[in-house]
């Protein structure tokens, strides 16, 4: 990968990288095995610098598991989502998101293979597809990735300022319901037709 002051572009201009993905079909261990016997998981991302072809392939099947590698994914690099980044930087664990699907009908394989749909640097692209119900899953992403992240959202992000907050002396009383109230200050009336005596 090209460093931080030098990264990669894409045709519109923007810092990017190519990855593929692996997924990897695993045995489900213990009783929860009864109702699902296999289960699809991330297992990797990896820089793809053409090395790995154009087509998805099965790299490994064995009787405990089986990973297929998905080739082709342009992560880029957005100046309007540079705080996304800045929260990835700074996590413990700078990682990718991955979203996936499954097939619905086979066409890899015998069997629906576990699809990765796209591929993100951003933890506000994850939380949009966690939003949407998505299948979304996060793998470590190598020193290099995420210093050229890193240097990236530094160059773009600026923070919002601190908006002054209005003294609650100065907000609209409303009730519980959300409706203005006023407040008297004269002496409380009566009820109505009623004996106070």
């Amino acid at each position: 990968m090209s460093s931080a002051e030098d990264p990669p572009v894409d045709s519109a201009g923007r810092p990017s990288v190519r990855v593929a993905v692996v997924m990897r079909r695993e045995a489900v261990p213990g009783a929860m095995s009864r109702w699902q016997p296999w289960r699809w998981v991330l297992d990797d991302v990896l820089l793809d610098e053409g090395q790995f072809g154009t087509a998805p392939r099965r790299l490994l099947q064995t009787d405990r598991e089986e990973r297929w590698l998905h080739p082709g994914f342009t992560v880029e690099l957005f100046r309007d989502d540079a705080e996304g980044y800045v929260l990835n930087a700074s996590a413990p664990a700078p990682c990718w998101f991955v979203l996936w699907r499954m097939e619905e009908e086979p066409q890899l394989a015998e069997a629906p293979v576990a699809r990765p749909v796209a591929v993100s640097l951003s933890y506000h692209d994850a939380g949009r597809w966690l939003d949407a119900q998505e299948t979304v899953e996060q793998v470590s992403a190598p020193a290099d990735v995420v210093e050229w992240m890193r240097a990236f959202a530094q160059a773009h992000y600026t923070p919002e300022p601190k908006r002054r907050q209005r003294p609650q002396s100065f907000l609209p009383l409303t009730d519980r319901f959300g409706n203005p109230a006023s407040v008297s200050t004269g002496e409380k009336r009566k009820g109505a037709g009623r004996d106070h005596g």
